[in-house]
């Protein structure tokens, strides 16, 4: 294992997407948002926001009907499409829509007893060329590691960008089978050909040539459910627009936690918010030279 590499503005900025004044809203990529349920519609809201606010040209939430109405009123710029009535009819409208997309993200808020949860993690582990994986679809991996891991491990095999994944350490946990060691983090990476960002108040960011890069963190304020999904949706934005999976997660995970810095500042790290993170991320941007 080769030391980490500590994450800096003077190094993110140079992983920032082009911006070119010519381009039209399709030069700057499509995100495929497949999150939420009908008890946990906040998740779907706070990844398409942030995807949103990424930069990406434009976002399509998938859903359970159910958990779509949120979206519709508190995302007026995001696309909005139906899961089927069942399986079949649900991964033929995923199908579909990947088409169309060119980056994807799974998991947030997900029912992970609904039988076409699991079908449309296998799918997108399948067939979404640009992939980043999160909380329900995890813990849905974990318990399918047989069938499911191999196929994460084989996407760059099979012409496809390495999945991008971002555990917080219960989920790793499952997915490990053990506790979430450095050692054992890094040998995830490796083995199943993904980037492993590890949640944490130090976040470490496993990729698969055996590397890390880290952040510290000091902010209990981000210590609260919603704050990954944002995440989650700010690096599906990042590979939308072209951006390979290593730096865009390292990316996403700079610009998420200067977001949520600006937030304690401005706010308090007792009071902050999930949503704040969001309202945040046009400075965060900005003070990181994104423009």
């Amino acid at each position: 294992m080769s030391s980490g590499t500590r994450l800096t503005e003077k190094l993110v900025q140079g992983m920032a997407p082009a911006r070119d004044n010519t381009f039209h809203k399709n030069d700057f990529g499509h995100v495929l948002i497949c999150a939420g349920s009908e008890y946990m519609t906040g998740a779907l809201v706070l990844s398409v926001s942030s995807a949103l606010r990424s930069g990406a040209g434009l976002v399509t939430a998938f859903a359970p009907e159910a958990a779509l109405a949120p979206v519709k009123f508190s995302c007026p710029c995001a696309l909005t499409s139906p899961w089927g009535d069942d399986v079949a009819s649900t991964l033929r409208r995923a199908n579909d829509l990947m088409q169309k997309t060119t980056a994807a993200a799974i998991g947030p808020g997900l029912d992970e007893k609904d039988p076409r949860s699991k079908a449309l993690v296998e799918l997108f582990l399948n067939e979404a060329n640009a992939l980043v994986i999160d909380a329900g679809a995890l813990n849905i991996i974990s318990k399918h590691k047989e069938v499911l891991l191999p196929l994460m491990a084989s996407r760059k095999q099979r012409g496809l960008l390495p999945a991008v994944i971002t555990p917080h350490k219960g989920e790793m946990k499952r997915l490990l089978g053990e506790d979430p060691t450095h050692e054992a983090c890094s040998e995830f990476a490796v083995n199943n050909t993904c980037l492993l960002v590890l949640k944490d108040h130090e976040t470490r960011i496993y990729t698969p040539h055996d590397s890390f890069y880290y952040i510290e963190g000091d902010n209990s304020g981000m210590a609260k459910g919603g704050s990954g999904d944002v995440l989650t949706g700010l690096a599906a934005g990042f590979l939308a627009q072209g951006i390979k999976p290593c730096n865009a997660g390292a990316a996403a995970v700079y610009l998420h936690a200067k977001a949520g810095s600006l937030a304690m500042t401005y706010i308090g790290a007792r009071y902050m918010l999930p949503t704040d993170l969001i309202d945040n991320l046009c400075e965060a941007f900005e003070d990181t030279g994104w423009r």
